[in-house]
């Protein structure tokens, strides 16, 4: 990653650009795939081996806590002297750590095993991060970033589609016909594969904009450019506040996210509504696709047309719609499957609508100044900790208030960041350190 803005002293002969749809969509599809395995598809996979809610909610939001942290051995990358390389990297050692979940569901201890390989990925993920947005944001220019935040949050949210469409629906058709374990180390296996396939095309397709040896030769050197970093953020103004509103921003999704699948997988006579894993893959691989990536793409050019400021109260009440969409399906409890997909599809329109305007008020407000792609990686990870801070707690609150009452938990637990965000600065303050 690049912890400052500015260029380099000397020209650096580079081969031509290649054009941002090339790449960007590809990239971040490989940022979504680790992530949508450890914070879904895990679960998914747990449930179908009889592992209780909460303790799905508690150990895959634990291991979300690499992406919470991530910023505290960013800067140690720009030891690395291509970003290109180290987002390359950490795919493969990605792709094998999903390749050994694979295998762990073979074991006696597969649990124990399995979460183990998962930290793995984790990690591997986390680190990939950081290296894939300074590369995103060396790139491009401040125009070009709010025009394909849109494809980049659908491409890394698509991700979550090819794992909980087609791939959901194979488990749940091997499930069938192997047993549940090898079905689904089927499917991490190929998860792993898809991972390992886009660090070869990475290999050709990542632009070298940006790239240059590291100033910073030592690691000490790094750690005092770490305090620097560290003590620049905090100093921003107003930067408490913006802490705050990412966190809360959050709140509800980290809720929805981890509850609602399992939701859908429940039987009706606890609440549920009683889908096969297969059923629960058709319904996120169809209409949910389609609206995903549309309101994704269609949120990031709103933005770029309307600004941040004037676009961001339609962001917020877009990315609460599934809260809505929930509870409906809770009350309703619809025996159509064309009607729980079409409810499904407006879930999902409202959740890519809207993951645009916290992706752009950290990558352009939070993130402005100095240190540009550090403080973007610490004001991600803050977007982390609120998701994970209430997917921790979401299986225990579910169990405490059943279904129905969870889902008007989570109505309020949206209300929060709207009346903030109508005290918030939505640009960079001129000269941001």
């Amino acid at each position: 990653m690049t912890l400052t803005t500015n260029p380099p002293a000397a020209a650096v002969s580079l081969p031509a650009a290649r054009h941002p749809l090339a790449w960007v969509p590809t990239l971040y599809l490989a940022q979504g795939l680790p992530f949508y395995a450890v914070a879904l598809v895990a679960g998914l996979m747990f449930k179908s081996m009889g592992v209780p809610n909460e303790q799905i909610a508690r150990w895959t939001g634990l291991l979300g806590l690499a992406w919470v942290f991530k910023a505290l051995w960013s800067p140690f990358l720009e030891l690395a002297r291509s970003k290109k390389r180290v987002v390359v990297a950490f795919q493969m050692v990605g792709g094998a750590a999903l390749a050994g979940v694979a295998l762990a569901l073979q074991l006696p201890a597969w649990f124990a095993v399995g979460i183990a390989f998962f930290a793995v990925v984790a990690l591997a993920s986390a680190t990939h991060d950081i290296a894939a947005d300074g590369l995103y944001i060396a790139s491009l220019t401040a125009r070009q970033q709010a025009a394909y935040a849109g494809w980049q949050g659908a491409f890394f949210n698509a991700a979550k589609f090819i794992s909980l469409g087609g791939l959901v629906i194979l488990a749940g058709y091997l499930e069938m016909r192997i047993g549940v374990a090898p079905a689904w180390s089927v499917i991490f296996g190929l998860l792993g594969a898809a991972l390992a396939a886009l660090g070869l095309y990475h290999l050709w397709a990542l632009p070298a904009t940006g790239e240059r040896a590291s100033s910073i030769s030592t690691a000490r050197g790094v750690a005092a450019t770490l305090a620097d970093v560290m003590r620049t953020f905090f100093a921003k103004p107003g930067i408490w506040v913006a802490i705050l509103f990412i966190i809360l921003f959050r709140a509800a999704e980290g809720q929805i996210q981890t509850i609602g699948p399992l939701f859908l997988r429940d039987a009706r006579d606890v609440g549920g509504l009683g889908l096969s894993t297969a059923e629960v893959g058709a319904v996120y691989g169809t209409a949910g696709t389609i609206a995903f990536l549309a309101g994704s793409i269609g949120g990031g050019y709103f933005t770029s047309a309307l600004s941040l400021r004037r676009a961001m109260p339609w962001l917020i009440l877009a990315m609460n719609l599934p809260n809505l969409v929930f509870y409906y399906l809770s009350v309703a409890q619809p025996s159509s499957l064309g009607v729980i997909a079409l409810a499904l599809g407006v879930e999902m329109f409202g959740y890519g609508f809207g993951f645009v305007g916290v992706i752009l008020f950290i990558m352009q407000v939070v993130a402005s100044g100095r240190y540009q792609t550090a403080h973007y990686a610490l004001g991600t990870g803050f977007m982390q900790l609120g998701f994970v801070l209430f997917k921790v707690v979401s299986g225990d609150i579910q169990q405490a208030l059943g279904y129905q009452h969870f889902f008007l938990w989570v109505i309020a637990a949206a209300v929060p960041v709207l009346l903030l965000s109508r005290f918030m600065r939505l640009e960079a303050e001129p000269n941001a350190a």
